[in-house]
């Protein structure tokens, strides 16, 4: 049994905060702040004096607690979630989403098609460049060694040394060949099929526990949508030859009235 324990006043604090913090008065708001981190320095040191050995699952919740009382604004490897202490905050320099909470997934395509031979979930926030060789390595032990792959403007510096000729997009052609360039912009057909991973194949929240939990729901995301483009080939298949099949049978029985 805890001296006190703070359901209802945190509850209230945490809401009161967001309330200042969308009002625009941040004075107020880290006033709540401050007092919601000194409710939690009080727990936790009311169930350290009452618990001296506390089992594995207890254990954990206080050093997830004890990082979140003392990591600073500046700090990195912060916690931004309780049941997922692995999440990071990713930038993402846009006006209507400035940061997302998660994980990086490298995703490669095929530029025809837009099947995907490569989905790869990367913890650490690492630089997109950085990442191109383990995403390489997982496409060769997939499907083959491709000869050129073209990647976005994040790639620049990405220090790859290999056989594999990595073509960094630019804004201008340039003295870049017209054939070349061609392929280079069709890599924008990545965006989308990067859409419909995240809305129609459930990318955009992982159900999964833990790190591992990531990984395997960025390959079985990867999956879902191939086996779904391989039942409507499989339906227009059908459906074309079921057609001819019944155009054929019509014009035999055109030909033959007797029969």
């Amino acid at each position: 049994p805890l001296r006190q324990n703070y359901n209802r006043i945190g509850k209230g604090l945490f809401f009161q905060q967001s309330r200042y913090a969308h009002a625009r008065q941040m004075k107020r708001a880290a006033k709540c702040t401050r007092k919601l981190r000194t409710i939690l320095g009080r727990v936790i040191r009311d169930i350290e004096r009452k618990c001296s050995h506390p089992d594995e699952q207890l254990r954990s919740l206080l050093d997830i607690a004890r990082r979140i009382f003392n990591q600073q604004r500046n700090d990195k490897n912060k916690i931004y979630s309780v049941h997922e202490p692995a999440v990071e905050c990713i930038s993402k320099g846009k006006a209507h989403k400035r940061y997302e909470f998660g994980c990086k997934v490298s995703v490669a395509a095929t530029s025809k098609g837009g099947w995907i031979v490569g989905a790869k979930a990367i913890h650490g926030n690492p630089y997109d460049g950085h990442t191109l060789k383990d995403a390489l390595a997982q496409i060769e032990r997939i499907t083959c060694t491709p000869d050129h792959v073209f990647v976005d403007m994040g790639y620049r510096g990405h220090g790859y040394e290999g056989k594999v000729n990595v073509h960094v997009d630019r804004r201008r052609r340039g003295r870049t060949a017209k054939s070349l360039w061609r392929w280079m912009k069709r890599r924008a057909a990545v965006e989308p099929g990067i859409g419909h991973l995240k809305r129609e194949h459930r990318m955009d929240r992982c159900r999964l526990k833990g790190t591992l939990g990531d990984c395997l729901n960025a390959v079985f995301s990867a999956a879902g949508m191939n086996f779904r483009k391989l039942l409507r080939l499989a339906a227009d298949f059908l459906l074309r030859t079921y057609f001819h099949i019944f155009i054929a049978q019509r014009t035999i029985a055109c030909f033959c009235p007797a029969a």
